[in-house]
């Protein structure tokens, strides 16, 4: 469809032009398990059970996520656009690995962003103690 602006048309964005990719910090806060799903895999792909032990190692056992409830995380993060799933390898078929994608690492980095902002207002009010980086 073409806009017609006096004697000149326009095409409409969608058109002739590639979609925007969102504005990571618009797809944030996430909610926790997002945020662990999307750490794990920023280290590269993994399959669905993969992804379950490397949480419940980072967490040291505190989050332990029933495959269900994974596998539904799994599908709202490809629904945003920010995982999807890899090329199956030829050495283990049978499973599905999934990967981050450009615009899931840009949400990330926006997540962790956010968070380290929060950290340090809670540091500066002496909420916690400062870190020893």
């Amino acid at each position: 469809m073409t806009l017609y602006c006096g004697d000149r048309s326009v095409p409409r964005r969608n058109e002739h032009m590639p979609p925007r990719s969102p504005d990571p910090r618009s797809l944030t806060p996430l909610r926790p398990v997002e945020l662990l799903i999307l750490t794990v895999l920023a280290s590269g792909d993994l399959h669905g059970y993969a992804i379950r032990k490397e949480v419940l190692d980072r967490t040291t056992g505190s989050v332990s996520l029933e495959a269900g409830n994974l596998y539904r995380y799994l599908r709202s993060l490809e629904s945003e656009g920010l995982v999807i799933d890899a090329p199956p390898r030829s050495d283990d078929e049978r499973r599905i690995y999934y990967r981050l994608t450009p615009l899931g690492r840009r949400v990330l980095a926006a997540e962790l962003e956010r968070l380290r902002s929060l950290v340090e207002y809670a540091e500066g009010r002496g909420i916690i103690a400062r870190s020893r980086a």
